[in-house]
């Protein structure tokens, strides 16, 4: 039997079927509709520019590193350009030491380039571009771009480098750059977004020095390029571009010929110079000797130099003159003897009798050779040197009145120089103990501590930048002015000159007589007293103060002998200085560590300097020679006129070039030597002999070195500062 179909029940159900079907097809347009309508006009602002962003490529132009030039527009730091051959890990198909491997075939790898390499790793993101050779030459450059496909993530990069033309010559004033470390990045991330963004393909930042202290007028601001992309990644056209501002000019008061003179002088000896203009705050040499050369940080430093560097007794990376404390010696006494015509203490005429030695309970503070001087004044305290004199002078003021007679010269303070990393010294007090020791006997002052405070021992200890800049503070009558060396900021671009005058910290308002007793005394050390020899037959009357500070304490019965020291033990040699002597232009500290008497090896280099900056004179090779062995007094031979001694001979690290001069703008992003209008300089002449190049540095290793740091408060100190 033949089952009958329901034709009105099927065509129900396909009826509904196409209703369902329906819905579900509005539903779906109905979806779309809405999220069109969300992308297109609810987000469209959103949806817009990150479809721009994905058409656009946004390309930072890095600024052209500022320029740094002394007082007389020599340059001292400039750029130069060069072709890098650089990998991107993250890019690489192969195994890194494979593809390096492969590429020493078409273009040399030395040893030392794949340690710096290795090294850089450890400091980078997979993601980061390094150098596995820089400074490729022409050729280089094209063999390796006719083998370019055979190396993806490999990329030759043309990149701005850093060059001290004068090598080691004031490395540690200039400091140096070097590739942004993660400590700095982290550091980085708390600046604002429009310091950040003008960092944005920058790698490198300065480090130590000028480089360091002015990296933001140095830095410049950095450019972009608006690049339209495919969607490959692969740029079309370019639609706008700001070109990048390059850093300012940064003008020094350094004098690069005194400057290299000083660094000359002290040979391979360790020790440091300051010399400032007590007039205004104004830097004219800032040495610390041994140096190092900061062409080798361009580009990151191989490990055999940072090695040698880092390692070395020496310790040439320690900026002696703004971080190596010391004890002052007698070059402390002009400060006590203004300080006791200030308490009243003492007057000038006042005399004490120097038996050589001076008792404090039981314990016995010796003279220099244990020998008296007999009736003393305070202006034959400080020709001659006497210790008894100021040991009295000590027990009578007390720890607490010497910290607070000191310190507004800023003593055991930060001088406040334009230079960061300034170590503070110790300028002690019992307070200063209590805060640091820790163990309660050691935070008792006890009153035998005050005695060797007199004669620039005990716990005493300083920088050559603050003794220098105490020294002018005093010259000019109590008004101490901030150490400067950046005289002047340059715009790149306008030419404008910003001058950063030195401002005044305080005035102690010092009565002329009495500092006209400390200038005639410290006239006396060069007349009649422990300087003599030095400065005979200077052309200009000076005052100074010679100073042995000692390095290492000896035993109240014993006596010291130099000749059964190690050298590293021996006394530092110090020596302070001013001319002229009724108008000082130049006030100055030297020290040359464990070199033995201040007038044997620190006065001789002071004596060469006030010559150069007052008489304009240059001392002759033989002199010089003499001074490098601490055996000169008087200069010797004939003296050349600064004005005609040439620069030093140009070392670059990284290009060859000519001697260079002044340069004439900052503009251009690849400077060469050129001349500039300079500017008068207070400094006569134009100093410096030109000499054979020499290396960036000589490591000492016949003796130990030690580095400067505190004495130990000498129970039974000896003289120590004639």
């Amino acid at each position: 039997m033949t089952e009958l179909r329901n034709v009105e029940q099927e065509l129900d159900q396909f009826r509904t079927r196409i209703l369902a079907a329906g819905l579900l097809v509005l539903v779906c347009f109905g979806l779309i509709v809405a999220r069109l309508l969300v992308l297109q006009v609810v987000k469209h602002e959103e949806m817009s520019t990150r479809a721009e962003k994905n058409r656009i490529s946004i390309v930072p132009i890095v600024p052209n590193r500022g320029l740094i030039v002394d007082r007389n527009g020599v340059v001292l730091a400039d750029n130069y350009s060069a072709y890098t051959l650089e990998i991107t890990r993250s890019q690489l198909v192969d195994e890194l030491d494979v593809v390096i491997e492969q590429l020493s075939e078409v273009v040399e790898i030395p040893l030392r380039d794949r340690r710096r390499f290795k090294r850089l790793m450890g400091e980078s993101k997979r993601f980061e571009s390094l150098p596995i050779r820089t400074k490729l030459t022409d050729e280089e450059v094209a063999r390796f771009t006719a083998q370019r496909y055979r190396f993806p993530g490999v990329e030759i990069k043309a990149r701005l480098f850093r060059n001290y033309p004068f090598g080691d010559v004031g490395g540690h004033l200039l400091g140096y750059i070097g590739r942004i470390s993660q400590r700095e990045k982290d550091e980085m991330a708390e600046w604002s977004d429009e310091d950040q963004a003008n960092y944005r393909g920058t790698e490198v930042i300065g480090k130590l020095g000028i480089e360091q202290s002015y990296e933001r007028e140095l830095h410049g601001a950095t450019g972009f390029e608006e690049v339209e992309t495919s969607a490959g990644g692969h740029p079309v056209r370019l639609l706008r571009s700001e070109p990048a501002t390059p850093g300012h000019t940064v003008r020094l008061s350094i004098d690069i010929k005194l400057q290299d003179l000083v660094e000359e002088l002290f040979g391979k000896r360790r020790g440091a110079l300051v010399a400032i203009d007590p007039r205004n705050g104004e830097v004219l040499a800032f040495v610390s000797k041994p140096g190092f050369d900061p062409n080798l940080f361009v580009g990151g430093i191989d490990q055999d130099s940072w090695r040698e560097l880092n390692e070395s007794l020496d310790k040439p990376l320690l900026n002696r003159a703004l971080r190596g404390t010391y004890p002052p010696g007698s070059t402390y006494k002009p400060f006590m003897a203004m300080a006791a015509l200030i308490t009243g203490k003492r007057t000038a005429g006042q005399v004490i009798m120097d038996n050589g030695s001076f008792m404090f309970g039981d314990h016995r503070f010796r003279s220099h050779g244990d020998h008296g001087l007999g009736a003393v004044d305070m202006i034959k305290s400080i020709a001659q040197s006497s210790n008894v004199y100021y040991y009295m002078l000590a027990s009578e003021m007390g720890v607490d009145m010497i910290h607070d007679q000191m310190a507004p010269y800023g003593f055991g303070g930060k001088t406040g120089i334009d230079l960061e990393g300034e170590s503070t010294g110790d300028l002690p007090s019992t307070e200063w103990k209590r805060r640091k020791y820790k163990r309660p006997e050691q935070k008792r002052w006890y009153a035998g501590e005050t005695i060797s405070l007199g004669i620039g021992q005990g716990y005493n200890n300083f920088t050559m930048l603050q003794l220098a800049s105490a020294q002018a503070t005093l010259l000019a009558g109590g008004r101490r002015y901030a150490p400067r060396v950046v005289r002047a900021v340059e715009d790149a671009v306008t030419r404008e000159t910003r001058v950063l005058s030195s401002h005044q910290i305080l005035d102690m308002k010092l009565r002329s007589a009495d500092v006209d007793v400390i200038k005639q005394a410290m006239h006396g050390v060069t007349q009649s007293g422990t300087a003599t020899k030095v400065f005979a037959g200077a052309p200009y009357p000076s005052g100074g103060k010679t100073g042995t500070a000692q390095a290492v304490t000896i035993r109240q019965n014993e006596k010291y002998n130099a000749s059964r020291l190690a050298e590293y033990k021996r006394d530092h040699s110090l020596y302070t200085a001013f001319a002229p002597l009724d108008e000082p232009r130049i006030a100055l500290a030297v020290i040359v560590e464990n070199a033995g008497f201040g007038a044997e090896a620190a006065a001789p280099i002071a004596r060469r300097v006030l010559d150069y900056v007052i008489a304009g004179r240059y001392p002759s090779p033989e002199d010089i020679a003499l001074v490098q062995k601490g055996q000169a007094g008087a200069p010797v031979g004939p003296f050349i006129a600064v004005s005609d001694v040439p620069l030093p001979p140009a070392r670059s690290g990284g290009m060859e070039s000519e001697p260079v001069q002044a340069v004439a703008s900052t503009a251009s992003a690849v400077t060469a030597p050129r001349q500039i209008d300079t500017h008068p300089s207070p400094l006569q002449g134009e100093p410096v002999q030109a000499r054979a190049l020499r290396r960036w540095w000589v490591p000492r290793r016949d003796v130990p070195a030690s580095a400067p740091t505190a004495a130990l408060p000498a129970s039974a100190p000896k003289e120590s500062a004639r």
